[in-house]
């Protein structure tokens, strides 16, 4: 079943069932704040309205950090080691956890239920997890880039980790939210939670929602 794009994301997931598909709004290329402005007001905040993001503002946060930026080559918003891609992205929203399509631009329901309090227990406690109504999970693939790099996968997939979060930061500054990277967790919890593959490995978990006022 597909979905429309025009429902709010709470709505939308009510009526899904693990593996269908939402199909995300087209992102936008041009915004109301400028580089230079996200830049200076991006700030890592903690503390989160209970607010749901809507469809559109998830998509755009997804596009930052994996979406294609030019369809012909495939070639995507954060820049990768020999354009080899080995980071996978997920969010896990209330209703459920779901893995980002950056060539569809789409998402896939891989699991059903809220998975934020057990990320939370997983990341030292962290509440910003627990709290937010979205949470972000990069996850790298280091057979992508060693076929090519060899020993120096793990850091160059670690710097496009890098890469991808300050984009969506200051996406999420764009678009008046706040986030947060979050590091210190427990790699096998958080693997186990979202059900990742044997080859995934965690990198950041990012908590964005609207800042506490």
């Amino acid at each position: 079943m597909n979905v429309t794009a025009m429902i709010p994301m709470v709505l939308v997931s009510q009526a899904m069932h693990v593996g269908e598909i939402i199909h995300l709004p087209p992102a936008k290329v041009k915004g109301e704040m400028s580089l230079e402005e996200s830049i200076a007001k991006r700030r890592s905040i903690r503390e989160f309205a209970a607010k749901p993001l809507s469809i559109e503002q998830i998509g755009q946060l997804l596009w930052a950090a994996q979406g294609i930026t030019e369809k012909d080559k495939g070639l995507r918003a954060a820049p990768s080691a020999g354009a080899l891609y080995p980071l996978e992205t997920y969010v896990v929203l209330p209703e459920g956890v779901y893995h980002y399509n950056p060539q569809r631009h789409e998402l896939k329901r891989v699991l059903a239920g809220d998975r934020r309090l057990e990320l939370q227990k997983a990341a030292r406690d962290q509440e910003a997890i627990g709290s937010a109504p979205a949470v972000l999970v990069f996850t790298g693939v280091y057979e992508r880039t060693a076929a090519k790099y060899g020993d120096r996968a793990s850091r160059y997939v670690s710097i496009e980790a890098g890469h991808a979060c300050q984009n969506v930061l200051l996406q999420a500054t764009a678009q008046n939210l706040a986030s947060v990277p979050v590091g210190p967790f427990e790699d096998t919890q958080v693997a186990k939670i979202i059900n990742l593959a044997k080859n995934e490995n965690p990198l950041y978990l990012m908590p964005v929602g609207y800042p506490m006022e």
